[in-house]
């Protein structure tokens, strides 16, 4: 489901761009200015590695997770970091273009079952409505969403309902879609549903999640990842990861139950570097620098969990420098 809504009253601004081809947008004017990110349930950094490609500026990062945060801290030593969503204020935040925001996904997750997912009522997924205190605040220009597609169809669709008003009555424009991971070049399977809220702004919040032409249909998103393998188990198994999930631990790493590799006589998990890739992170990313205290199991049952939670990051590159382009070819910026 890929929908774009416009309040009444709202301006359809045509940002001066032009189209590759490839669905990436190239300003026609530069911006002397980078653009100025603010990275709000982090991980270990997903948007911010990608819009530090678009030729961002990571001006803040939150994130709770204390290994997430040493992950930060490795990558973007200088960045302003708060941990609890809960306790920051708004006056703490700085000005910035654009808010990214993967927020919790596991009161909405299908691998939950309808019984277990007690969406925007959940301790997690229920964070959203802080982040709605913030926007409520500081208004900024463009929130750039994402979470599994079971948001989609939470409560009968009502959660997602809920989650567009909150937008629209606070005077965005919202599109939305889901989006593979499997067309960005990573080789897994891995949908998710992508939220642009633009400002006032419908015709931009459409052009950075949607190409100008209708691409070709495709088939089942899992076809040709599947092959039996030769294992005496006779597992069915993909070729690569179906979904690098989120289940820590030195037996069940990123879900034995979906992602494996196959030989003719064995079948092993993927290594925490593998899933890395598989996410688009460079390798090693997830490793603490050394001055981090390893614990007496290693760091691998973090390394998995966080790379698991994490947004793959192509995907997001994609949208980032949409956005970047757009914003670049004249829209309105902070203070100007």
């Amino acid at each position: 489901m890929n929908k774009a809504v416009r309040p009444e009253g709202f301006s359809s601004a045509e940002a001066e761009i032009t189209d590759s081809g490839k669905g990436e947008l190239s300003p026609r004017n530069s911006q002397p200015n980078k653009l100025k990110v603010i990275s709000l349930f982090a991980g270990i950094g997903g948007f911010d590695r990608a819009f530090d490609v678009a030729d961002g500026d990571v001006v803040m990062q939150c994130e709770l997770d204390k290994f997430c945060q040493t992950i930060l801290k490795k990558h973007w030593p200088k960045t302003k970091r708060v941990s609890d969503i809960k306790t920051l204020m708004p006056s703490d935040m700085p000005e910035a273009d654009v808010w990214t925001a993967g927020f919790p996904c596991q009161d909405v997750s299908l691998a939950r079952g309808n019984h277990g997912r007690n969406g925007l009522k959940g301790n997690h997924t229920s964070l959203f409505f802080e982040l709605m205190r913030l926007v409520e605040a500081k208004r900024p220009n463009v929130l750039l969403l994402e979470n599994v597609h079971g948001l989609l169809n939470s409560h009968q669709g009502c959660d997602f309902g809920v989650i567009l008003m909150e937008l629209i009555d606070r005077g965005y424009a919202v599109s939305w879609r889901v989006m593979n991971a499997r067309y960005f070049g990573v080789a897994q399977s891995r949908a998710r549903v992508f939220i642009c809220a633009w400002k006032g702004d419908y015709h931009s919040a459409t052009e950075a999640l949607f190409e100008p032409k209708v691409s070709a249909a495709r088939g089942s998103e899992r076809l040709g990842f599947m092959s039996e393998s030769k294992h005496r188990s006779g597992a069915i198994v993909p070729h690569v990861a179906y979904c690098v999930a989120a289940t820590s631990g030195r037996h069940t790493g990123n879900d034995w139950s979906r992602s494996y590799i196959s030989y003719a006589d064995a079948v092993r998990r993927p290594t925490p570097t593998e899933s890395e890739r598989l996410q688009g992170f460079p390798a090693g990313w997830t490793m603490p620098d050394p001055a981090v205290p390893e614990p007496g199991r290693g760091f691998d049952s973090e390394r998995y969990k966080s790379v698991g939670n994490a947004v793959a990051v192509p995907v997001v590159t994609w949208i980032a420098k949409r956005i970047s382009a757009i914003i670049a070819a004249g829209l309105p910026r902070p203070n100007t």
